[in-house]
């Protein structure tokens, strides 16, 4: 693979440190990707640790299969049904680290087959497994102006959402819509590039691509999880690469950090002392960004921000 479309994992040293693997510990790696992260986790831990990585996209598994370590096991699902591997596993509230990479690979957005990208001409697809359900071609050509609008306001937060569901409507009234290029074009039209210190169509992509992929709906689901596998002290690491993802993750942290009190001499039912108990909290770091350096070596994380968590008993 040449230098240019290899893919640099973001904040690899920033997590790494902050995971403060055990030499036996159990890590979950729920972004394999091509293996940046999971190949550095592997070379910390023991012949009695071990870490289990997760993709849904297909692609990876080529990538998985060169890493020859005992102690690994690539699952090829969504990190969503993380929990249904951990009771497979028996590894509910023994894992000691998750780590989560919202961002899409270079693999990704480099082969033009996929359609992630407004710069090469490809099927427009999205999917990060194309084995289910419906593609940005489908959806694209099949969904009315209000839908298209509410997407593309929603999930890209683009200002001009309304003139471009209404200038994607119209194009379809004289041919579908099949490629990259073909969409993102419609979009150059009426997002203008003066001023704008990003690709026109990078919002209306990302809200498609969000869309299909129903990606907010699965971190929301990984994160509610998480609470009930991770053991006591067990980090919970998360690099979101927009607003919308930053926004749930830093949520369910703060929201998932407030001490309950029980008033002192208050009578209290075990019912009541077990559900508080089950309803575990967590210790907040602080966010941590790409230093300048990595920015300039790998523009793509400018925008990543990392977020740290750790289980803790509630006092």
């Amino acid at each position: 693979m040449s230098k240019k479309n290899y893919h640099i994992p973001v904040l690899l040293k920033e997590i790494i440190q902050n995971l403060k693997i055990k030499k036996n510990g159990i890590y979950v790696d729920c972004t394999f990707g091509s293996g940046g992260h999971s190949k550095n986790i592997l070379k910390k831990i023991g012949k009695h640790g071990f870490l289990y990585s997760l993709d849904k996209d297909p692609y990876s598994i080529n990538f998985s299969k060169k890493i020859k370590n005992k102690n690994f096991k690539f699952i090829n699902d969504s990190f969503e049904n993380l929990i249904k591997y951990a009771k497979k596993f028996n590894i509910i509230k023994k894992i000691d680290g998750i780590i989560l990479d919202l961002g899409f690979s270079t693999n990704q957005i480099k082969n033009k087959k996929r359609g992630f990208s407004f710069n090469l001409n490809g099927t427009l697809d999205m999917r990060y497994n194309q084995k289910y359900g419906i593609s940005a071609k489908k959806w694209i050509n099949n969904s009315n102006k209000k839908n298209i609008f509410k997407v593309i306001k929603k999930f890209g937060q683009e200002k001009f959402a309304s003139k471009i569901s209404k200038a994607i409507v119209k194009y379809r009234e004289k041919k579908k819509i099949e490629k990259t290029l073909e969409l993102s074009e419609i979009i150059n039209k009426i997002v203008y590039k003066k001023n704008r210190k990003i690709n026109p169509s990078t919002k209306t992509f990302q809200a498609i691509r969000i869309y299909i992929n129903k990606e907010l709906k699965c971190i929301k689901k990984i994160l509610k999880d998480s609470l009930k596998i991770l053991s006591y002290k067990g980090k919970l690491l998360v690099i979101s690469f927009n607003s919308l993802e930053d926004r749930i993750v830093k949520y369910f942290m703060k929201s998932n950090s407030k001490n309950i009190n029980i008033p002192h001499k208050l009578p209290i039912t075990y019912k009541k002392i077990k559900y508080l108990d089950e309803k575990k909290k967590l210790k907040i770091f602080k966010k941590i960004l790409p230093s300048k350096k990595e920015v300039k070596k790998n523009i793509r994380s400018r925008s990543a921000i990392l977020r740290i968590a750790e289980l803790k008993r509630i006092k």
